[in-house]
């Protein structure tokens, strides 16, 4: 059983754009053949566990001022706004008072990158990544296992 690993951020990806110094990136990977948008739709169909995770983390951050969604627009995956799309890759995500952030899913080569970045835009933002970053791992290992398991599903 192949397993998620730690992975650099593919060199073609349009994140490398916005990566400054002090800014947070990581980058997954698991072996997969699915398009970019399958992968992508399976990874932000979070599991009620990581629901609950959010709806805590929306009751937490709430006297914050912080959004609880996302902004309306007309392509989303999960409830991330879709910024970007092409063949290989696809950002979404959105930015918030404490902090900007984007996920990208890169389909290349028999394998499926997910890769997180923030910039975070004050000390709210940089405490709040400290807090929520285990969970952000479990969240992201669990979205490429998912991956996986569909990848073998259909290869069955």
């Amino acid at each position: 059983m192949q397993r998620v690993t730690s992975s650099k951020l593919p060199l073609q990806s349009a994140l490398h754009d916005r990566i400054k110094p002090m800014d947070f990136i990581d980058c997954y990977c698991i072996e997969s053949d699915l398009p970019t948008r399958n992968a992508a739709e399976i990874i932000t169909n979070f599991p009620a566990w990581a629901q609950f995770l959010v709806r805590i983390r929306n009751v937490i951050t709430a006297p914050l001022g912080l959004l609880k969604e996302a902004p309306t627009t007309g392509d989303k995956v999960g409830f991330f706004p879709v910024e970007s799309e092409s063949d290989d890759e696809i950002i979404a995500g959105f930015n918030d008072k404490h902090l900007d952030f984007r996920v990208s899913v890169i389909s290349q080569n028999g394998k499926v990158f997910l890769a997180t970045w923030v910039h975070t835009n004050n000390m709210v933002g940089q405490l709040y990544l400290k807090v929520i970053l285990p969970f952000h791992i479990l969240i992201v290992r669990n979205a490429l296992a998912r991956v996986r398991k569909e990848n073998n599903n259909i290869l069955r």
